[in-house]
C-alpha cells in the first residue's frame, strides 16, 4: 500500500471499513481546529523533526518511569533504580542478560 493510498481512502478500496480517510481526535480538550493545525504540522515535519520529537517522548518516558521506581521504591538507591527500569524497557530476561541480577539489599 502507497503512501498516497493511505492519505486517500477513495484510492484504496480495500481499506478497513473503520478508516474514514481522517484522523479521530487525539485530545478530547483541545479545540478540533487547533488539533488539525498541530496535525498538519507534524504531517509536514521533515524526518529528522519526527525523530527528534519521538526522542524527546522517549526521554519523557523514561522520566516519569524512574519517577514511579523511586516513589514504589524509596530505600533503594539510583543504581537499583536504573537497574529497575532496565527490567521494565527490556523486560527481565534481557536485563538479567545485560546486566546481571538485581542484587539484594545488603
Amino acid at each position: 500500500m502507497f503512501h498516497s493510498e493511505l492519505c486517500n481512502p477513495s484510492m484504496n478500496e480495500s481499506a478497513p471499513p473503520r478508516y474514514n480517510g481522517s484522523v479521530t481526535t487525539l485530545f478530547p480538550d483541545t479545540h478540533p481546529e487547533a488539533e488539525a493545525v498541530l496535525i498538519r504540522l507534524l504531517r509536514e515535519a521533515p524526518p529528522w523533526r519526527k525523530l527528534e520529537i519521538v526522542d524527546q517522548l522517549t526521554q519523557s518516558v523514561k522520566l516519569l518511569a524512574l519517577a514511579g521506581l523511586r516513589q514504589h521504591f524509596p530505600q533503594e538507591d539510583d543504581e537499583r533504580i536504573r537497574r529497575r527500569l532496565a527490567d521494565l524497557l527490556l523486560g527481565e530476561e534481557v536485563a538479567l542478560k545485560v546486566y546481571g541480577p538485581l542484587l539484594q539489599e545488603t
